[in-house]
């Protein structure tokens, strides 16, 4: 675990974070492959954090992150890997222009009804859910209707 995270985290939550990062389903999730970046420029606006290929680029102006925010990060990073890096960014951004129709521009909506969004946000509390998470589980998030 990196230093950093080290520092942030009560013991009990580092356990939490450590514990199923340290196993899903016999491949590499050791929370070092998470690297934060801590910069003045990205993400832009008001996003606190910009998952890239597993490095979570962060704004210095909003501070350190929370467990439940590296936990967002982490299930973005296991959707880029079973959607393959290219094709989780083009899902992404179709989706966004769909969201930001149907919900007449308006981006902020657009964005926290992105089915990817969704299921991080629905999850990003429970420090153990990407060790159970199944294939695909942000296609269940997937609806016209919200």
């Amino acid at each position: 675990m990196p230093e950093v995270a080290k520092k942030h985290l009560s013991s009990e939550k580092f356990r939490d974070l450590h514990d199923f990062c340290m196993g899903f389903k016999g491949k590499i999730t050791n929370f070092a492959v998470m690297k934060v970046i801590y910069n003045r420029f990205i993400p832009f606006g008001s996003y606190h954090g910009l998952n890239l290929f597993g490095i979570i680029f962060v704004q210095r102006r909003w501070g350190r992150m929370e467990a439940h925010e590296i936990n967002h990060e982490v299930i973005h990073t296991f959707q880029q890997w079973e959607m393959g890096f290219i094709g989780f960014f083009l899902w992404y951004g179709i989706e966004y222009l769909v969201r930001l129709v149907q919900y007449r521009f308006k981006p902020e909506k657009a964005y926290y009804n992105i089915s990817l969004e969704r299921e991080a946000y629905a999850n990003e509390h429970n420090l153990r859910y990407v060790r159970h998470r199944r294939l695909m589980s942000w296609a269940k998030y997937l609806c016209l209707s919200s």
